[in-house]
């Protein structure tokens, strides 16, 4: 029997169904974290083989003394797992100290977390990357700003997400921006990039122990997480019906350039709105960063909507077997709406459930933790064509607010930009798996809609 460890198994709330999955197929399945078992989800201890709670994830030496625990009690670690970015340094640092193959080593992390490091990777791999600069004076960012031009993007070298990203256009706005970074992040590096005018289309994928795709999807962002964040908006986002030849092209160059293995993986791409100098052509791709592990929050799920199928046991089994007979079924569009608490909207909530019940796969209130890059409230539905879907947005972001009204009529247009028309730039994989499992397929069970009532803070 393999032993799996599985970092923060209760964070996001979604991830026990990998841990499900795992132990369906036959693993040791053993969670690591920082809640009290009590306060488990019933779901993840059925989920789990044991669990060890720490004071702070935080804590690595903490962590450390879990699996040596574990490793002691059941013998050689063979897989050491969070599919979460912010711990995936801490990952990369157990599995080299315990000598656990399954996965990148410390050795790997600049490639796969540095901004500045994922471009030489991307550009090997043939695929377009904005210009930067990294931060260092008033005189060297003018010089960079001087070459691209108003507006840049400032963020972390090594971040998560858009935290900390800021979007500087103007000479004021500079200056602002490098006081507050020597005043509260002075040791901290920061990469200054030109500003792309694009929306963002990610590759999202399963990848087996040869480098090679089992499951393949994608998401569209027509607006950017970083401007969702800066100004507190509504978040929107849809998993696509069909991934575009270019977009799986580019991800499975990017996947050998960067040298995956056994991992879900969601890379970022610009797909420019406007033809733009020195970078390209409107509807041409542009990297933006890869992630070495599932897209954020719900969208697992939104992905197994999307395509009828289950992604968290297509992923245990690569895991478990190499590879999955998992059946993909009928293909949708699947968005995701998150409204921000305090806007005026023109249909409550009640009248939405009730026009889109039929529709409807998650509906809740969004986590603390999520709720900066994702909203408050969120609505979850599959549509079988793009009009439905752009009519589902229109109704549950309309406001009253003349000044809402005014974003949501341009999100109107960006969703009106449509799909690119591009043809296959490469084959497409045989996805057949590699072994198949002995398990039956089992189904993601959700929570019934038409009985969820409005929360309120």
């Amino acid at each position: 029997m393999q032993n799996f460890i599985f970092i923060s198994p209760n964070f996001p709330t979604n991830y026990w169904q990998f841990c499900r999955e795992l132990k369906n197929n036959g693993m040791n399945v053993l969670g690591i974290g920082d809640q009290p078992y009590d306060e488990l989800k019933p779901e993840l201890k059925d989920s789990l083989n044991e669990y060890y709670k720490v004071g702070s994830l935080e804590n690595y030496d903490e962590v450390y003394r879990a699996v040596a625990f574990f490793a002691f009690k059941y013998g050689r670690i063979d897989w050491l797992e969070s599919n979460n970015e912010y711990w995936l340094e801490r990952d990369a640092a157990l599995r080299t100290d315990f000598n656990i193959k399954s996965g990148f080593q410390t050795e790997d992390m600049p490639r796969i977390k540095y901004k500045s490091k994922m471009k030489e990777y991307y550009q090997k791999a043939g695929i377009a990357t904005a210009r930067y600069h990294m931060v260092d004076d008033l005189e060297g960012c003018r010089k960079f700003i001087d070459e691209v031009g108003y507006p840049v993007v400032v963020k972390p070298d090594n971040g998560v997400g858009a935290s900390d990203t800021h979007k500087l256009s103007s000479d004021e706005e500079l200056k602002r921006f490098l006081l507050y970074k020597s005043t509260y992040h002075p040791d901290l590096s920061y990469i200054m990039e030109e500003f792309v005018h694009a929306e963002v289309n990610s590759y999202d994928a399963i990848i087996d122990g040869s480098g090679n795709p089992i499951f393949e999807a994608g998401n569209v962002s027509p607006v950017s997480i970083m401007d969702i964040v800066n100004d507190s908006d509504n978040s929107i986002y849809y998993i696509i019906k069909d991934l575009p030849e270019d977009t799986r092209a580019a991800g499975r160059a990017a996947v050998r350039s960067f040298g995956v293995k056994s991992r879900f993986v969601h890379f970022e791409f610009f797909r420019m709105t406007e033809d733009q100098v020195g970078m390209g052509k409107k509807g041409q791709l542009v990297a933006l960063e890869v992630n070495m592990r599932p897209c954020g929050g719900f969208t697992p799920d939104m992905i197994n909507f999307a395509r009828s199928t289950n992604v968290y046991k297509i992923w245990a089994d690569m895991i478990a077997f190499g590879g999955t007979d998992m059946p993909v079924g009928e293909h949708y569009y699947c968005p995701f709406a998150g409204r921000r608490d305090g806007k005026n909207f023109v249909y409550s909530h009640e009248q939405i459930m009730q026009k889109y019940q039929k529709n409807m796969r998650m509906v809740d209130r969004i986590p603390e933790a999520l709720s900066g890059a994702m909203g408050n409230q969120m609505y979850v539905a599959t549509f079988s064509t793009r009009e439905e879907m752009e009519q589902f947005y229109s109704d549950v972001l309309a406001v009253n607010d003349p000044v809402n009204a005014k974003v949501q009529k341009e999100l109107a247009e960006v969703l009106a930009l449509g799909e690119p028309t591009t043809t296959a730039l490469t084959e497409k994989p045989n996805l057949s798996p590699a072994v198949k499992p002995t398990t039956a397929v089992t189904k993601t069970p959700t929570r019934a809609v038409t009985k969820t009532a409005r929360k309120r803070k």
